[in-house]
This record gives structure tokens, C-alpha cells and sequence, in this order.
């Protein structure tokens, strides 16, 4: 199993961030505003279906998996609070949620159902994450332009989600959950994300008044469907969660232990939860 260790960022959130926080580029930053828009409903749905997924196993599993469960809810329930913090700063700029209710409304489709639901949306979910703090963590030089504390949020979090990104896949497949539901709700999982996360980002950007602008548009294409994008970088590795020998722990790197071993003065360890 897992160790995950529950730390806390030291940084303050409490002082305003500039409009266009990510280096000047509108796209980026727009982009980035939207993710953390979803984390605070997205992650705490995250940390109710891993608690969900425990409950449910038989009790001779159940000490197998309790402390990396914890560990895994320590670390989403502090990515939850300091996203909401940032989500303050940035609604300042006047900036609206959208994606927050919508999400919420879908979420209560599966209250209440079998936890393995809620346990294959978490896994979904959790490898885009893991997808996305592989990028951010190889490609960290988009954030050299941006306040120090803006750029440890954001490598802190990419370097905690490759580290727990296989924990509600590991209770889903000790549930028994199936293939075919797996694959299932990846392909929901995927149309609805993409979909979400540019309908927020280009929201963002007509609220600031730089969605038209040839830049916005240049670096779109560029971070996301150029020789570096993410999108273009990430399809391989998206692909492979279709197999049906899958599991996260194939995709691994050093990227994530590196970064927390590196930068380890930038926040202070709570503890194994």
C-alpha cells in the first residue's frame, strides 16, 4: 500500500492574485482559474466515495486499505480548502462558478447508489489528474512567470495527485467493480470534463474581456494541442486506462517524489492521517 502524508502548503492565500496571475497569458490563467473552480465539489465527492468505498469492504480488507484511505482524504481535504481560498481571490476579478453547480446537480445522480459508481467516477477522474500533474510537473517553466507561492499551489498539488492517484481504483477493483463499468465511465467521465473545463475556461476569459484576442487563442492552441500541448502529450496515457490489464501504477514517474523531496521547505507534514 501507499503511505501518503498529509502536508500543509505554507503559503498565503489570504493576499489578492493578479488578473492575469500565470506569467501575463490570459489563456493560462483563464485555464487554471477553471480547475480550481472544480477541485472544492470535485474532491470532496473524491474523499466521500474512497470513505464509501472502504465502508463497503468486507472487514478483513478493511485494515489493508484504512491508512491509505486516511491519508488520501487528508490530502484531498487540504487541496479542497486551499483551492477555496484561491477561488475567493479570483471571483474578485468577477469571475462566476458556473461549474460548481452543475457539477453538484450530477453528483446527486449517484447518491445513494452502489459506492463502486462513485468509486469508478473517482478513479475516472483522479487520472485526469494524474495526467495533468505529470504535464505540469515536467512542463513547471509555464509557471516560472507567476508569484512563488502560485507556482508551489500549483506543483504541490500535481506532485500529491500522481502520489495517491491509484487508491480509488485499488478499492474499485477490490470491490469487484467491472471492465466494462470502468471503461464506461471514463468515456462519460471524459466527454464531461473536456466539456466542463473549456465551457468555464472560455467563460472566464469573455468575463475578462480576452477571449477574442489572437493571443488568447495562440497560446490556447499551443499549451494544449502543440508539439508540448497537453492534450496532445496526454492522449497515449488516456488511451491506456481502455485496457483491461490497466492499472495507474504503470504510468510513474520520479516527477512527483522529486518535486516534494526538492521543495520540502515549502510546507510542513501534517502527518500519516
Amino acid at each position: 500500500m501507499t503511505e501518503l502524508i498529509v502536508r500543509r502548503l505554507l503559503i498565503d492565500l489570504e493576499q489578492p492574485v493578479a488578473r492575469h496571475w500565470c506569467g501575463g497569458d490570459a489563456f493560462l490563467t483563464a485555464w487554471f482559474n477553471a480547475l480550481s473552480m472544480s477541485f472544492p465539489v470535485g474532491e470532496q465527492f473524491f474523499i466521500d466515495s474512497v470513505r464509501n468505498g472502504l465502508q463497503a469492504l468486507a472487514p478483513e480488507q478493511r485494515d489493508r486499505y484504512q491508512g491509505e484511505v486516511q491519508g488520501f482524504i487528508g490530502q484531498e481535504a487540504t487541496h479542497r480548502r486551499i483551492h477555496a481560498l484561491f477561488n475567493t481571490q479570483i471571483e474578485r476579478h468577477g469571475l462566476v462558478n458556473d461549474w460548481e453547480p452543475r457539477a453538484r446537480e450530477r453528483l446527486r445522480l449517484v447518491e445513494g447508489t452502489d459506492p463502486r459508481h462513485g468509486l469508478a467516477i473517482t478513479a475516472a477522474n483522479e487520472h485526469f489528474t494524474a495526467l495533468f500533474a505529470e504535464w505540469m510537473l515536467s512542463h513547471h517553466h509555464l509557471l516560472d512567470g507567476c508569484e512563488p507561492r502560485l507556482k508551489a499551489l500549483w506543483l504541490w498539488h500535481s506532485a500529491e495527485e500522481a502520489e495517491h492517484k491509484c487508491t480509488a481504483f485499488d478499492l474499485y477493483q477490490a470491490l469487484g467493480g467491472s471492465h466494462a463499468w470502468r471503461v464506461k465511465w471514463m468515456r462519460r467521465i471524459t466527454l464531461i470534463f473536456l466539456t466542463d473545463t473549456l465551457r468555464q475556461t472560455a467563460n472566464n476569459l469573455r468575463r475578462d474581456g480576452t477571449l477574442w484576442r489572437w493571443s488568447t487563442w495562440r497560446s490556447a492552441g499551443r499549451h494544449m494541442l502543440g508539439r508540448e500541448g497537453l492534450l496532445r502529450r496526454s492522449f497515449s496515457p488516456w488511451w491506456a486506462y481502455f485496457r483491461r490489464d490497466f492499472h495507474p501504477s504503470q504510468q510513474s514517474s520520479d516527477l512527483s517524489g522529486n518535486w516534494l523531496r526538492d521543495n520540502a521547505a515549502l510546507f510542513t507534514r501534517v502527518g500519516t492521517a
